[in-house]
């Protein structure tokens, strides 16, 4: 789920980490190099599938029956506990409005089956008796900064550990942004298995592999190491509302 373009030389190097770590029947059926050239909902549904992260809410919503729950990532965000994270508002840094009248207006989100770009802030704005003025589909969370660095939308909520890579990587176009609020924190995106395999050693292997890269990786990549949380963590989170039924989409 954060295999940028910028990081695919940490993330080739995660896998084989991983893969070293592997059973040996695992190690010998595992593909040399992570997929990339197949639809996701294929990949994670895929009854051959040894190892893949998912967001939360498609794990919630229509995965976690299908799939076993291999372990969640450690990413030492601020305030949020081990093996969670949260969204972070972005809006523009000319723009001062508050979010009530940000709200007003056009919210950039990625898709109607993202925890921190739809499920996130619809529950912050909710909480606030707020709702979106307008929505604005943009198909990915760095369109969705694209979106309000280009004023054609007022505000996004982005994937914390997304904007972070993000910042690292364009620091000029980041300073044309404000993080002005976040989200809860929930727990962070999942990495999951097919039903049919044993969790568990996926999960040491996991764990082995992000401890035997190299340090300036491991920061690159923003994972630190995992952690086992229950199924129940993810499940227990209520669905949101579509977007058909939460505000009138703006073209």
């Amino acid at each position: 789920m954060y295999d940028l373009p910028w990081l695919r030389g940490p993330t080739d190097r995660l896998w084989h980490a991983v893969r070293a770590h592997l059973p040996d029947a695992m190690r010998d059926a595992a593909p040399a190099a992570p997929t990339r050239d197949a639809d996701p909902w294929d990949i994670w549904q895929s009854p051959d599938l040894l190892l893949a992260q998912t967001c939360g809410l498609p794990f919630r919503a229509r995965l976690h029956e299908r799939v076993a729950l291999v372990a969640s990532p450690d990413h030492r965000l601020h305030d949020c506990a081990l093996g969670q994270y949260r969204s972070t508002l972005i809006r523009r840094r000319d723009d001062t409005r508050r979010l009530e009248q940000l709200a007003q207006g056009i919210m950039a989100y990625n898709e109607p089956l993202s925890q921190s770009g739809w499920a996130a802030p619809m529950a912050h704005l909710a909480a606030r008796g707020l709702a979106p003025g307008c929505l604005l589909q943009t198909g990915a969370h760095l369109a969705s900064v694209d979106a309000v660095a280009e004023g054609r939308a007022d505000f996004a909520a982005i994937d914390a550990v997304t904007l972070a890579l993000f910042a690292a990587h364009d620091p000029d176009t980041m300073a044309r942004l404000d993080p002005f609020d976040h989200t809860t924190p929930t727990p962070a995106l999942p990495y999951i298995t097919a039903a049919r395999h044993d969790p568990a050693p996926i999960a040491t292997a996991l764990a082995a592999g992000i401890a035997a890269i190299s340090a300036d990786d491991r920061a690159a990549l923003y994972l630190h190491g995992v952690t086992r949380l229950p199924p129940s963590a993810y499940t227990a989170m209520p669905i949101p509302d579509a977007p058909d039924q939460a505000a009138n989409p703006s073209s």
